[in-house]
């Protein structure tokens, strides 16, 4: 009998072994007292039928077990449980992340959502925005992230220091940055104060800024130092490509040989437009149906195309043309000079409008979405969206409503199939809606709120130059909470259209 009690206590202990998670489970009536205890927490707030959570769990689970040895905790909230927790710190999507330090100091999580990066961010939030480097932390501090940047000034110039605090605060989410009034340890790296080193585990390893100490050029030169001459392409990295203000040079190639080949190749091009155009090879099996996003046959690789990414204009080389140094350094130079016209897929303009919504399409989208005399509401859908089919009804009223209105000749209710047409928006999931408000087309608001009829005539009234509202003509039935599954970051995605469907994901 004690050997059957000792195997039922090995099991149990086993069990609570292959169950223990790292990841504090919260409710409201543990929420304030254990953010209060910790000095940095990251939490995410989840509901169990969540694709995108489900995702994350694993992923989520191994940053909260490395981060442990730090201090840094993570947590995990359910809002099918904890309702009124959700509501109260305005959570409208899932997952959504939020760091906090203490209940008052409360910001967005913006990393990727893979353990890895989950941990560099963290890390990064839990150091100062300046640390101080000495000789003696110096290698450890290198080894903080992939990259970190490190200046090295004399104490007493005040106005370096305040140069580089300046860019430190303002990229702290991005990289780690120290500081060092050492001239000893400057002169072993190498340079004399004042002096930027951005120490990086990849290309040359480490580049040097040694010119006038200003915020702006040492920004931009740690930015442009940061990202690798010809890197990666893939989920991990596409928004950091997309935020990085550089046009994106795409190399699509199926094996990692002829990405490696083709990189040898344009290396000569990459180096002589750094700073200026960001170039990196992306795996054609597993998102090469991301090349049709950048208007290029997803059938045929290798392939190159640049995308514009401020204005999201696409500019492809001919698929038919061998990918040869001349001719990429050619194709590059012009776009750069401004040579190349942009590639615009388009649907036809409908001779007609029929339905109540207005058809929008590339080639109308200015005439009619940037007309500067009218508030215009549009929806950026795809025809395989779930979401968006379950809206059409509700947006087809609501176009009715105002056709029938007073702001008939104010107010444009409009729809565009974003999958068909290229839209100058960018555009993270399906479906999007945003008001371009008449006489402040250059500031869109992105509507977040309920997909309810009622809810979308409140988003016109309140954000249109018109004040536009109007009233529905049958009641409608009461809608759940704003909080949806979030659609993921507009990454190449491995998946076709009608993959996504039946996976039920309502992403690009």
């Amino acid at each position: 009998m004690q050997k059957v009690h000792r195997i039922a206590l090995g099991l149990l202990a086993a069990a609570a072994i292959a169950t223990a998670s790292d990841v504090v489970q919260l409710k409201k009536d543990t929420f304030d007292d254990f953010v209060k205890a910790n000095d940095l927490v990251l939490a995410e707030f989840f509901a169990p039928w969540c694709g995108h959570c489900k995702a994350l769990a694993p992923e989520y689970e191994e940053a909260a077990t490395t981060l442990k040895e730090k201090n840094i905790k993570l947590a995990k909230i359910d809002c099918t449980e904890e309702t009124e927790l959700c509501q109260q710190h305005g959570v409208e999507g899932y997952p959504t992340l939020k760091v906090f330090r203490g209940l008052d100091n409360v910001g967005p999580y913006k990393g990727q959502r893979k353990a890895g990066a989950i941990t560099s961010y963290m890390i990064k939030q839990s150091l100062p925005a300046v640390s101080d480097v000495t000789k003696d932390t110096l290698e450890e501090f290198k080894k903080a992230d992939k990259v970190v940047i490190v200046a090295y000034v004399d104490a007493a110039d005040k106005a370096s220091s305040e140069a580089f605090s300046a860019v430190a605060e303002k990229l702290r989410d991005d990289y780690p940055f120290g500081v060092s009034t050492d001239a000893a340890l400057a002169e072993a790296e190498g340079v004399k104060a004042p002096a930027v080193v951005v120490y990086k585990d990849f290309d040359e390893g480490k580049s040097v800024f040694t010119e006038k100490f200003e915020a702006e050029a040492i920004q931009k030169f740690a930015k442009t130092a940061a990202t690798p001459l010809i890197g990666e392409i893939g989920p991990e990295t596409y928004s950091d490509y997309m935020s990085a203000g550089l046009p994106l040079a795409y190399i699509f190639a199926e094996t990692a040989e002829e990405r490696k080949e083709i990189s040898e190749k344009l290396k000569p091009i990459a180096e002589a437009q750094r700073g200026v155009v960001n170039f990196g090879t992306i795996d054609a099996k597993a998102y090469g149906a991301h090349a049709g996003n950048l208007n290029l046959k997803t059938d045929k690789f290798p392939a190159f195309a640049i995308q514009e990414t401020a204005k999201n204009q696409k500019f492809p080389f001919d698929q038919e043309k061998e990918i040869t140094l001349e001719a990429i350094k050619t194709f590059v130079d012009d776009f750069v000079a401004g040579k190349v016209e942009p590639s615009i897929k388009s649907e036809p303009i409908p001779e007609k409008q029929e339905g109540p919504v207005t058809v929008v399409v590339a080639k109308s989208y200015n005439d009619i979405v940037l007309d500067d005399t009218k508030d215009v509401l549009i929806e950026f859908y795809a025809p395989w969206c779930g979401h968006c089919k379950s809206l059409a009804p509700k947006y087809d009223e609501l176009a009715s409503l105002y056709a029938k209105s007073e702001f008939k000749d104010k107010v444009v209710i409009a729809k565009v199939d974003a999958t068909a047409n290229d839209v100058p928006d960018e555009i993270q999931g399906f479906p999007t809606i945003k008001l371009y408000p008449a006489g402040a087309k250059n500031e869109p608001v992105t509507y977040s709120g309920s997909r309810t009829v009622d809810d979308l005539i409140k988003f016109v009234a309140e954000n249109g130059k018109y004040k536009a509202s109007v009233s529905e003509e049958a009641e409608e039935p009461s809608a759940a909470p704003a909080a949806s599954e979030e659609a993921s970051s507009a990454e190449p995605a491995a998946e076709t259209k009608e993959a996504a469907k039946e996976a039920d994901h309502d992403e690009l």
